[in-house]
C-alpha cells in the first residue's frame, strides 16, 4: 500500500493506494476538524459513472441541430480524432461568427489544484485563440458583488478578509446571524484547505460568553454546540426586519450618530425611507413578534455586536436589499472599524471566511488576457442563449446578449448551479457546439455533443493553494488515469497545436515545471511580506507548507474608522443613500435599502397555490453536485432520493410520514424526494438542498419529472435585479404531496449509451 500527500476543496488528506486504485483517504494531521466528506473521494475516482474515453454526440455528427442533446447516444473517438474535431470547431466559429459567438465562462468549483484548474486552463487557451465571452461575478453572492461596491466601495466585506474570528473571539458580546451560521458549509473552501477551524473558534467564542442569535426559517443553520436562540422568519423578508430594527435604534436614540455622520452619507434620506417601517410593520412580513425585534434592537445596541449575514439571503428576488440593509444597520449601532463589532458577509458559508491568514496569493497558473470584452452576468446562461442579441441592463450600463454558437465547459457544472433546469434544457439545445471536460457523466457532460474525459486529482500532480487558507499542499500523483482520460492541459496543449500557438500556450513547461514556477512566484510574493518559505523540493517532500497566523486580529474597515482611509465610493463614506445607484432609475433597486416583496414568497398571491416557500441551501454530504455519488452522500439519501426536510404540522396537513417519497412541483417542473420531517424547519417551509444529479424520467419530454431530487427544476430563472442580476434561487414556492404507486430508479450515475 502506498500513501500520497492531497488535498482538495473538502480539506487536506493523503490517499491510500493498492493495485492502481485509490483505497482511502487520511484525514491531515494539523487539521483540527477534518471533514466527512473526504471519505466520498475514493468512490467518485472509480465510479461507474467515470467517462471512459472522448466520444461524441451521434445526433451532432449527423447534424441535428442539437435537439438531441441530454438523450442522445455517442460515438466513442480516438484522441486525435477528438482533437481535430474541436480544433476545426474553434477555428470555424471564430472565422465565421467572431470570437465573441464563442462562451467560454466555464463556471464551476473545478479542481482545487491552481494548475490543473479547468478554467482556468480553458480560459488561458481561449484568449490565445482569439477570444471568448465570459461571466461577470459568481453565483454565491453575485448581487452582492454587484452592490457593495457602491456602498463601501469594495467587495471585501463578502469575499474576505473580513474581521476575522480571533478578533470575535476575544471581543464579541453579541453576534447576530441573518441566515445562521451553518458550519457544515464550512467544510469546503475553493482552492482547498488544511485547517477546517470555524467550528472551533464558534466554540471558543462561545465559551467566553458570546451569545448567538441565528435570524433563519431553518434551526439548523446554528451550530449544534452552541446554545444560541433560534429566531424563526419567513424566508426573503431579512431585509424587513433590518429595516425594522434600525427604525428601532434611531426612534430610541440608540444609534451612533456621530458615526452617521463623519462615516456615511445618506444617513438623513434613510432614516426618512423608515418612516412606518416598525416593528409592527415588520411582524406582518416577517412572522418574527414585534416586541422580539424591538427587544433585540435593544441588545444589539448594548452590546459588542457583530452582524453577519449569510451568502444565501443575496440569492433571491431584490437580493442586493439584504447586504444594503445589513450594513445601514451595522452604521446606525456605530461599531463598524471596532474589534468584534460591525458586519461581515459568510461567515460559516466556507471554511476560510474569518480565518486568520496573511495576504498572501498562493500559487497561480497565470491565465492572460482575453481579447473580447463581452461578458455575461454569471446566471444568465439561458438568456444568452435563448435570446441573443436581446438588451438587458446591468449594473447601469444597457448591454445585448452575444450571438453565441459554440459553448465550451470544463470544470464546472451548471445543471447544478443554474436554476430552472427544464428551461436551461431549451437553451442548452440553441448552440451549434457544446464541448465539455469532465471526470463523469454529469447532466452538463450527456448535454454536450464533444465529451472530453478529464483525470481527477489523484491522477495528476498538483498544488493546493485557498486564498482563505493558511497552508499550501502538495497533490501528488497517486494513480495512473483511468481509462483514457487525459489532463485538461495536456489536452488544450495538443488543440494548440492544431491551432498553431502550442508553444505560447505551453511556454514549453510540463507539468512539474509549471509548479514548480507558480510556487516559487508565490515563495517571492511571500517573502515580500516578510515570509521566507521552503524550496519547492523540500515543500514537495513535506507534503505542505504552513503559513503562520498573523500576530494582530484583523478589523474589517479599522483604518477607515480612524480616519487613516478613504473608501473608493463617490463619497469616501459609507453610502446609506447612492445618488449613483438611484441615478440608474431601477425601479427593482432604488438608491436606498428598502422592503421589496418579492415576486415569490409566502406573503404573495401564489402561496394560495404553492404554500410552501423552498429553500434549497448547501448539502452537507458533498460540495454542490461533487461526491453525490460518493457513501457519505448517498447514505444520507432516503430510498435514494434527496432527502427534504419539512415541518410536522406541515406533513401531517398531507398525509406525509417521516420516510416517505414525495413529489414537490409548481409551475416550473417537479421532483422526487425523501420525507425527512424536524421541527428546526419553519411552518410552510421545505428545505430541499442543491446537488442532487439531475435525472428526468424522460429527457426527451419538457418538463419531465426528476427522480432523484435536483431543487433547481423548481426554482426560477431571473435576476435579482436589474443592478446585480444575479441568481434568485431562494425566491420560489412549491407543493409537496405524497406520491403514490412505485417510484422509478434512480439512474443519474449510470453512463448513457456508447457504441460498441
Amino acid at each position: 500500500m502506498a500513501v500520497f500527500h492531497h488535498g482538495s476543496h473538502w480539506g487536506a488528506f493523503r490517499a491510500e493506494t493498492e493495485d492502481g486504485r485509490v483505497t482511502g483517504a487520511l484525514p491531515f494531521a494539523k487539521d483540527p476538524e477534518p471533514s466527512p466528506i473526504v471519505a466520498s473521494i475514493p468512490d467518485a475516482v472509480h465510479h461507474r459513472s467515470r467517462i471512459e474515453g472522448p466520444v461524441a454526440r451521434r445526433g451532432w455528427l449527423d447534424g441535428d441541430g442539437g435537439e438531441g442533446r441530454g438523450r442522445d447516444s455517442y460515438v466513442p473517438l480516438d484522441w486525435d480524432r477528438a482533437v481535430d474535431l474541436i480544433a476545426d470547431e474553434v477555428a470555424r466559429v471564430g472565422r465565421d461568427f467572431g470570437h465573441a459567438s464563442v462562451f467560454g465562462g466555464s463556471y464551476g468549483w473545478a479542481s482545487a489544484g491552481r494548475f490543473h484548474h479547468a478554467k482556468s486552463q480553458l480560459q488561458r487557451f481561449l484568449g490565445m485563440a482569439g477570444g471568448f465571452t465570459n461571466q461577470r461575478h459568481n453565483y454565491s453572492y453575485a448581487a452582492g458583488l454587484a452592490v457593495l461596491p457602491h456602498i463601501l466601495g469594495g467587495v471585501e466585506a463578502a469575499a474576505g478578509p473580513v474581521t476575522d474570528w480571533p478578533s470575535i473571539v476575544g471581543n464579541t458580546g453579541l453576534m447576530v446571524s441573518f441566515g445562521g451560521l451553518p458550519v457544515k458549509n464550512a467544510q469546503v473552501d475553493s482552492g482547498g484547505n488544511g485547517e477546517h477551524a470555524a467550528a472551533g473558534f464558534i466554540r471558543e467564542a462561545a465559551g467566553r460568553g458570546v451569545r448567538f442569535i441565528a435570524v433563519s426559517p431553518f434551526g439548523g443553520d446554528l451550530p449544534p454546540e452552541v446554545e444560541g436562540e433560534w429566531i424563526p422568519i419567513r424566508p426573503g423578508t431579512d431585509t424587513a426586519m433590518m429595516l425594522a430594527l434600525s427604525q428601532v435604534l434611531l426612534a430610541e436614540e440608540l444609534a451612533d450618530r456621530a458615526f452617521l455622520e463623519r462615516c456615511c452619507t445618506g444617513a438623513a434620506a434613510f432614516e426618512a425611507s423608515l418612516e412606518g417601517r416598525t416593528p409592527e410593520w415588520a411582524e406582518g412580513i416577517t412572522g418574527v413578534p414585534a416586541a422580539r425585534i424591538r427587544s433585540l434592537a435593544r441588545e444589539m445596541a448594548a452590546a459588542r455586536t457583530m452582524i453577519s449575514t449569510a451568502w444565501a439571503l443575496q440569492r433571491g428576488d431584490h437580493g442586493e436589499q439584504p447586504f444594503w440593509a445589513t450594513v445601514a444597520l451595522a452604521a446606525c449601532l456605530g461599531q463598524i472599524g471596532l474589534p468584534g463589532g460591525g458586519f461581515g458577509f459568510g461567515y460559516g458559508c466556507v471554511s476560510g471566511i474569518g480565518a486568520p491568514r496573511h495576504g498572501i496569493t498562493g500559487p497561480t497558473f497565470p491565465i492572460g488576457p482575453n481579447p473580447v470584452d463581452d461578458f455575461i452576468p454569471v446566471s444568465r446562461i439561458a438568456d444568452m442563449l435563448l435570446d441573443p442579441g436581446g438588451a438587458y441592463d446591468f449594473d447601469g450600463e444597457r448591454r445585448r446578449y452575444p450571438d453565441t454558437r459554440l459553448v465550451w465547459w470544463a470544470g464546472g457544472n451548471p445543471f447544478h448551479h443554474h436554476q430552472d433546469i427544464n428551461r436551461l434544457v431549451r437553451a442548452f439545445r440553441r448552440p451549434e457546439t457544446v464541448i465539455v471536460h469532465d471526470p463523469w457523466w454529469t447532466a452538463t457532460a450527456r448535454h454536450a455533443d464533444i465529451v472530453v474525459p478529464a483525470t481527477t486529482t489523484l491522477e495528476r500532480n498538483d498544488i493546493a493553494a485557498g486564498r482563505r487558507d493558511r497552508f499550501w499542499l502538495a497533490m501528488h500523483r497517486a494513480i495512473d488515469p483511468v481509462g483514457r482520460a487525459r489532463n485538461d492541459h495536456d489536452v488544450f496543449a495538443d488543440i494548440a497545436d492544431r491551432l498553431g500557438f502550442r508553444e505560447n500556450f505551453t511556454e514549453g513547461l510540463g507539468e512539474m515545471a509549471w509548479l514548480r514556477r507558480i510556487y516559487d512566484e508565490a515563495c517571492v510574493r511571500a517573502a515580500e511580506h516578510g515570509l521566507n518559505l521552503p524550496d519547492f523540493d523540500a515543500f514537495w517532500a513535506e507534503g505542505h507548507v504552513e503559513l503562520p497566523r498573523p500576530e494582530t486580529p484583523r478589523v474589517l474597515f479599522e483604518g477607515f474608522r480612524k480616519g487613516e482611509e478613504r473608501l473608493a465610493t463617490p463619497s469616501g463614506k459609507i453610502e446609506l443613500y447612492s445618488g449613483h445607484v438611484a441615478g440608474f432609475g431601477y425601479e427593482d433597486c432604488p438608491g436606498y435599502p428598502a422592503w421589496l416583496p418579492p415576486k415569490e414568497w409566502l406573503g404573495a398571491d401564489a402561496a394560495r397555490e404553492w404554500p410552501l416557500h423552498l429553500i434549497s441551501n448547501q448539502p452537507a454530504t458533498r460540495l454542490h453536485a461533487q461526491l453525490d455519488q460518493g457513501r457519505v452522500s448517498q447514505d444520507s439519501k432516503v430510498q435514494g432520493r434527496e432527502p427534504i426536510r419539512l415541518n410536522p404540522a406541515d406533513a401531517a396537513a398531507r398525509g406525509i410520514a417521516d420516510g416517505d417519497v414525495v413529489r414537490v412541483f409548481n409551475g416550473r417542473g417537479a421532483l422526487l424526494a425523501g420525507a425527512v420531517l424536524s421541527g428546526e424547519v419553519a411552518p410552510g417551509v421545505a428545505v430541499l438542498a442543491t446537488g442532487a444529479w439531475y435525472d428526468p424520467v424522460d429527457p426527451a419530454a419538457p418538463g419531465s419529472l426528476d427522480k432523484h431530487g435536483n431543487p433547481n427544476v423548481l426554482t426560477a430563472d431571473r435576476g435579482t435585479s436589474k443592478l446585480g442580476q444575479g441568481p434568485s434561487a431562494m425566491s420560489a414556492l412549491v407543493e409537496v404531496e405524497r406520491f403514490e404507486g412505485e417510484p422509478p430508479p434512480v439512474t443519474a450515475f449510470d453512463p448513457p449509451d456508447i457504441a460498441a
